[in-house]
């Protein structure tokens, strides 16, 4: 049955999309290259735990192509997931400015951020991050209905991601019912559901079995031929290999940045 003209799904999706319109109209920076997929200036993160402050990022300053494959790698306690955080618009630097695609997005109310991060953003958190009461297929399906896709449209492409996941026959499970791996799986399948141009993923392979983790480092390695930028934070060599830049991280700050492929910078 055809879509209707003002069906709620497409009022939705349209009134997001003007409202991204409206977003980089109202933030973009001339000078700031739109080729830019994330640009970050003197960027820092503190933390209250306690009665102390923890500075999680210090003072970092980083360029990344669209299309670009960075890796992010470094000791655990790093501040590796708080810079992911920070590029991705999870969360906003104490002092400095993020952009994307020539939009500032640093100091964007939640509302709008919000708004960007669906359509813009995918994330593979280390834990998952699976809703519990929802079936795998309707994890998947979150992000765009979040969005205003037409329910028909959400399904197909939950199946297509499903199906190359290898997970068809799990769609119908609640994460507790699904092992790691196939949650991990679950949750990269969410974060391309939108089809985003940032895809940005912590530890993806971290306590997986063997036979996971290579399902998983080669779907990477199929997603580094797409046009998406990805940003991951790992211990992975396997990903680490496929990086075109190296970002060596530690104590909240950059220690080298290594360009393995100059055709991305």
């Amino acid at each position: 049955m055809p879509e209707k003209e003002n069906s709620p799904e497409i009022r939705i999706k349209e009134n997001l999309e003007k409202e991204n319109e409206k977003l980089i109209e109202a933030n973009f920076i001339e000078e700031i290259d739109k080729n830019h997929a994330i640009v970050a200036r003197n960027i820092f993160k503190d933390y209250e735990i306690g009665n102390f402050i923890v500075r999680a990022v210090e003072d970092v300053s980083l360029s990344i192509y669209s299309g670009e494959f960075l890796v992010i790698k470094g000791p655990s306690g790093a501040g590796k997931t708080s810079l992911l955080n920070l590029l991705g618009g999870l969360d906003s630097p104490k002092s400095g400015i993020i952009y994307s695609f020539g939009v500032k997005i640093s100091d964007m109310e939640e509302e709008s951020l919000s708004t960007w991060r669906l359509l813009n953003s995918g994330f593979v958190f280390q834990n998952y991050n699976l809703i519990s009461t929802l079936t795998a297929e309707e994890n998947v399906m979150f992000p765009m209905n979040l969005s205003g896709v037409e329910f028909k449209a959400q399904r197909k492409r939950a199946l297509e991601l499903l199906i190359q996941m290898g997970l068809k026959d799990r769609r119908e499970h609640l994460p507790f019912q699904l092992s790691a791996g196939e949650q991990q799986r679950i949750a990269i399948a969410r974060a391309l559901a939108n089809n985003p141009p940032i895809i940005i993923a912590d530890e993806p392979t971290a306590n997986l079995d063997k036979k996971t983790s290579k399902f998983i480092r080669d779907l990477f390695k199929d997603l580094k031929n797409s046009i998406r930028t990805i940003i991951i934070a790992t211990h992975d060599d396997y990903l680490i290999n496929l990086a075109d830049t190296i970002i060596s991280f530690d104590d909240g700050k950059i220690i080298n940045k290594e360009i393995i492929n100059n055709n991305k910078n």
